[in-house]
């Protein structure tokens, strides 16, 4: 497995493969592997020649300079994890001066107001540091298909809206959540949590679960005073939101409507550890 610190010869390399038709596949993460990168690699290995896990954790995507600092960095653990997956990848570690050269900064971006809502309205400039790495990313590196988990729901719908805003050729893929086996969805960020804590946050997989029960039957008002109320006097865990979205413009449910699909979307925190989750609440294509 090869892992690449610069551009240019990873370019070299990808140029190479293409000229043997080789099809590429690109996993973009910020590292600190876990199982749940891991079945997106899976995946992307089942349809792709060539797969290339990129591992930068993006300061412009952090609103929080307390949140960058504390985003675990773990490359030695996170190349031997991949070695152990497949010898078929190539890993892209690049320094941000790499990625920016001298100015770290995000472009400006416009995504039809998919940024406007939940992570958006709680992380300011979040999703044009999403965006802009993400668009270096595939510029680099020249992707056929690129995976992204629905952990980050809001985020694949935005990275779809830039390939449709750019016309960049790249296929995106959304690759299913993965779970622990008490249904926390699986985050870089559960390694900050204590045993307890981890256990305490599969709360929010069963909130999301009961609330797929009662879509069924209550309206969206109901729902959401009533995951309000569980989370009220929860021990551990602190509500920052809750919304049911269309899944394709993601505005808030005012009422159902027949042909559509919606998810339901919460955000929480564990002390000063951010958690996110999402499930789909009726049939999607």
């Amino acid at each position: 497995m090869q892992v690449f610190k610069e551009k240019t010869p990873l370019q070299e390399a990808i140029k190479a493969a293409k000229s043997k038709a080789e099809t590429i596949g690109l996993v973009p993460t910020m590292g600190a592997l876990h199982q749940g990168h891991l079945s997106l690699v899976k995946q992307a290995l089942e349809v792709c020649d060539r797969v290339i896990i990129s591992i930068f954790v993006n300061p412009t995507q952090f609103d929080n300079p307390k949140d960058l600092e504390k985003y675990p960095r773990t490359l030695p653990e996170d190349i031997k994890l991949l070695e152990e997956a497949s010898s078929n990848l190539w890993v892209f570690a690049p320094t941000a001066n790499e990625l920016y050269g001298d100015n770290i900064s995000s472009e400006q971006f416009n995504f039809d107001g998919l940024e406007q809502v939940m992570e958006g309205k709680h992380r300011k400039g979040h999703f044009d540091g999403v965006g802009t790495i993400v668009k270096r990313l595939f510029e680099i590196i020249t992707p056929h298909k690129a995976f992204f988990g629905e952990k980050d729901f809001q985020q694949l719908q935005i990275v779809r809206k830039l390939i449709e805003k750019t016309g960049l050729p790249v296929e995106i893929i959304g690759c299913p959540i993965l779970r622990e086996d008490n249904g926390l969805a699986r985050s870089s960020r559960n390694e900050r949590l204590n045993t307890n804590e981890r256990e305490k946050a599969s709360f929010i997989y069963q909130t999301l679960l009961k609330v797929k029960e009662l879509f069924g039957t209550k309206s969206a008002e109901y729902i959401h005073n009533w995951v309000k109320e569980q989370f009220t006097n929860h021990p551990v865990l602190k509500l920052e939101y809750f919304e049911i979205a269309d899944t394709r413009t993601l505005e808030k449910i005012n009422r159902k409507r027949k042909g559509n699909t919606y998810r339901a979307f919460i955000a929480a925190y564990v002390d000063d550890i951010r958690l996110i989750d999402n499930i789909a609440l009726n049939n999607e294509e």
